[in-house]
């Protein structure tokens, strides 16, 4: 390989490195994000999961088509209105409807299981992962089940619903997205949040939710944090990642973010952080660095 090659390969490998860090760190916090807008009284699919969306993807798509990105086409919109429905809608929107009847630990480890999903979906599409790739998967739930061991994760039963709803949309979206004819990958992140923002509106004002009368400061500052770090930033890199690296790869977040989310909450909301859940998580990052050097060996 030639020096410039060279250059540009360590390039191309610190951004996914910064762009996994970047989803790792502040989806991880969301978990906490959404709690306080909910405490605040914001209501869950108007404000806390769609109104955010819109606002972010408007203020994107705004900035993009002033820079000259071009809009997308029309079968361009039909594209991003299927992810908008399945990765926001059914992920998003359940995850942040769960979290009304459902403690936080259990929503981590319905999120965490996304990679096993993208696994069967990519199978069906042709992406099936390695035998080490697997072997990632595998050790990755195992570290999430064992975070959450022993704790008292309770549900009810629409809530159930929702946690197994969620992981199962998001990660179809994500496989499903990849090779379709979609706009440049910022551009396609403002489309989603548009198209999906809509609609978890309209299923808001379906159940009947209307905004509140005085939210409290805490709870708008979560929304604010909501929509400017965990739409723009995190799910534009998201999407970013989904268009230049394997899915296996990608999906490594679900295993991170709990342990995030436990950390940020012993911080800033006094949870309790004992030496069970450090070992937890010393799995769940050794799952992340299997399907890592699985990448790599694969190239």
């Amino acid at each position: 390989m030639s020096p410039p090659a060279q250059v540009q390969a360590r390039v191309a490998g610190l951004a996914v490195v910064s762009a996994l860090a970047i989803v790792y760190v502040v989806w991880g916090s969301t978990y906490l994000g959404i709690r306080f807008a909910l405490e605040g009284g914001w209501p869950p699919l108007l404000a806390v999961s769609g109104a955010r969306f819109i606002v972010a993807g408007a203020a994107m798509y705004a900035f993009l088509r002033w820079r000259g990105v071009p809009a997308p086409t029309r079968a361009q919109w039909k594209n991003l209105a299927v992810m908008g429905l399945t990765l926001l809608l059914l992920g998003n929107g359940c995850v942040v409807l769960s979290e009304q009847s459902v403690s936080s630990g259990l929503a981590a480890v319905a999120v965490a299981s996304v990679p096993l999903w993208m696994g069967v979906f990519g199978v069906v599409y042709g992406q099936r992962p390695t035998r080490i790739e697997w072997l990632g998967i595998a050790i990755g739930f195992a570290g999430v089940l064992w975070l959450n061991a022993g704790s008292s994760l309770t549900a009810s039963p629409v809530g159930l619903v929702l946690l197994l709803v969620a992981p199962i949309g998001w990660a179809f979206g994500s496989v499903w997205s990849r090779g379709r004819d979609l706009p440049p990958p910022f551009m396609a992140a403002a489309g989603q949040m548009l198209c999906g923002g809509v609609m978890i509106v309209a299923v808001g004002l379906l159940r009947g939710e209307s905004l509140p009368v005085a939210p409290t400061l805490q709870g708008t500052l979560a929304l604010g944090y909501l929509a400017v770090f965990g739409s723009i930033v995190a799910f534009s890199t998201y999407v970013w990642l989904l268009h230049h690296v394997r899915p296996a790869l990608v999906s490594s977040y679900a295993y991170v973010n709990p342990a995030i989310a436990v950390a940020l909450g012993a911080w800033l909301a006094g949870e309790r952080f004992t030496a069970h859940d450090l070992g937890a998580m010393a799995v769940i990052l050794a799952g992340v660095v299997t399907i890592t050097l699985a990448r790599v060996m694969r190239r």
